[in-house]
């Protein structure tokens, strides 16, 4: 018997000996359809880099397991009964900030997705997204902090306009003209990388910038500036 628990051989020993590895995404999927939760399970629970560590199917449900749980990743549904997932996403944010919030919806209009970004969520998802693309995309949140659907981004390039930097002034002063450049590119989606080599500059040149447009437009995040730049029109959704 000492010798099965030193090698761990026996089964019993097995199962016990291997514990859910700390690198892994701890995710909560909050759905109130059981069967798409169950598809979702088998989909995440099948990958290494993923493990489900709870299930909701209400909104009250999701921020009870938030609480218990303490997961890496909420996939949201937008509707829930009880709470909607937006505002589920709100209260998650304002008492666990640290909690990225992934909204799953079965509609791709620019005014839920603003609603979603607005209460805090770090990205939008379509339920129709393909398996692979589905799992691409929470790594993607996961390892970027934010994931903003490519139809938007094509809806939000077709509608730049010329920035004012009249709307960009406040008690922190005005934006500069490279500035403005790196918010362009963040609109568009752009990594990081992709904008360094487009204005010919150093990936931390772009991490400065975006720094600085950060404090001046009064966001945490890339999400939020281009919320934020929405909201004052410096693109537009049309």
């Amino acid at each position: 018997m000492a010798d099965e628990r030193s090698n761990g051989h026996t089964k019993g020993v097995a199962v016990l000996s291997k514990p859910v590895k700390k690198d892994k995404v701890r995710l909560l999927l909050a759905d109130d359809h059981s069967l798409f939760r169950a598809g979702l399970k088998d989909l995440l629970d099948g990958t290494s880099n993923f493990v489900i560590v709870a299930e909701a199917s209400t909104g009250p449900e999701a921020l009870e397991m938030v609480e218990k749980k303490q997961p890496d990743i909420v996939l949201m549904d937008i509707r829930l009964p009880g709470m909607d997932g937006i505002a589920c996403t709100r209260q998650i944010k304002k008492t666990h900030p640290e909690v990225t919030v992934l909204v799953l919806s079965m509609y791709d209009d620019e005014s839920h997705v603003l609603e979603a970004f607005n209460a805090g969520a770090n990205g939008y998802l379509s339920k129709l997204l393909s398996a692979q693309d589905l799992v691409r995309a929470i790594e993607t949140v996961h390892q970027e902090g934010y994931l903003i659907p490519g139809n938007i981004m094509t809806r939000l390039m077709g509608g730049i306009r010329k920035l004012d930097l009249a709307a960009m002034e406040d008690a922190n002063g005005v934006v500069t003209k490279s500035e403005l450049r790196v918010l362009c590119s963040l609109v568009q989606g752009r990594s990081n990388k992709q904008i360094a080599e487009e204005i010919f500059v150093s990936e931390k040149t772009v991490k400065n910038h975006l720094n600085h447009l950060f404090k001046k437009l009064g966001v945490k995040n890339r999400t939020e500036a281009v919320v934020k730049a929405i909201e004052r029109g410096l693109v537009s959704m049309q």
